[in-house]
């Protein structure tokens, strides 16, 4: 009699908590970066079939009064793997989402923590995101891609609790946080956080661990100064939007912003020679680079929109 109350406690306890979203076979962790900070640690590489789309970092902190998650991950499904995680952790409520910005890979997942009594706050500039035509055809090319996990089923996007504006900082459960926005830089609403009793900083995708860094349009200048504002901090561990998590911030830093001054001085080279782009990007040595991981999903459209760029500064002077 025992043993069938207990297997139908068991049954019970597994329907409750069954996953509401399709599964994935990719492992979700955490891994705990300080004394109350984890990160998520996404797969390297583009979004792909193989990696179900798990290829950014996201990352949560732990106080007495609540957690404070930072991105959500880039569908639903690997949002709920995330929640899992967390409360493998703790059983206090999930308090605040702080979105870095609005690329899919970083808030697909949203409306999982809304749906788990978040608030969510965002930068005020990713109101000319969500709906938009760009934000329209990103929505398209992941349902192509990721149509198991990512459809009109599955897929919705709650409207942040609060916009924020510029700089805020909050305090919950004896723990401090900073939020910055450092952009435009990756994207125009970039915001990281850092959170001052573990000195952790998360900062989304403004630092690309190992990997080749997504430039697409953003302003790579840009970029370049709000890299210095993350030096300005002087994190003690640095979590990256993609890539492991460094106890080296100085180091990994540099690697991004290295890769940015090398495609802007040679694209600008080219642009201030008047070489077309396919010759330029040709005859540039690469080889540094090349070995990593997204070179050759993400290197040449940085490169093209770094000569873009290059050329309408060039026109501005």
């Amino acid at each position: 009699m025992r043993t069938l109350l207990a297997l139908i406690f068991l049954l019970f306890s597994v329907q409750a908590t069954a996953a509401p979203y399709p599964p994935v076979s990719v492992q979700v962790r955490a891994e705990q970066v300080a004394e109350h900070s984890y990160t998520i640690p996404g797969l390297a590489g583009a979004a792909s079939v193989e990696n179900e789309g798990f290829m950014s970092n996201a990352g949560f902190v732990v106080t007495k009064a609540g957690v404070v998650v930072f991105d959500t991950l880039g569908s639903p499904s690997l949002a709920w793997e995330m929640l899992q995680r967390i409360r493998e952790v703790t059983t206090v409520p999930i308090k605040r989402v702080i979105v870095s910005h609005y690329h899919a890979d970083h808030y697909y997942g949203i409306q999982v923590f809304k749906d788990a009594g978040a608030e969510i706050w965002a930068h005020e500039d990713g109101k000319n995101v969500v709906g938009s035509e760009d934000w329209k055809l990103r929505l398209e090319q992941r349902k192509e891609l990721l149509g198991r996990w990512i459809n009109d089923k599955t897929q919705r996007f709650p409207t942040p609790d609060l916009w924020l504006s510029g700089a805020t900082d909050f305090e919950l459960g004896g723990m401090h946080f900073r939020i910055r926005h450092v952009g435009p830089a990756h994207s125009p609403e970039d915001l990281v956080m850092f959170v001052e009793e573990d000195g952790v900083l998360f900062a989304g995708d403004l630092i690309f661990k190992g990997r080749v860094p997504f430039i697409g349009d953003a302003d790579s200048g840009l970029w370049l100064n709000a890299l210095d504002k993350l030096i300005a901090l002087q994190p003690k561990v640095l979590v990256p939007g993609h890539g492991g998590a460094s106890v080296d911030p100085i180091g990994d830093l540099t690697l991004t912003r290295d890769y940015l001054k090398y495609v802007r001085e040679q694209m600008g080279r080219a642009v201030e020679n008047l070489v077309p782009f396919d010759e330029a990007y040709a005859r540039t040595d690469w080889s540094k680079y090349e070995k990593m991981p997204a070179f050759i999903e993400a290197h040449r459209r940085n490169a093209y929109n770094t000569y873009l760029l290059m050329e309408r500064e060039s026109l501005a002077k």
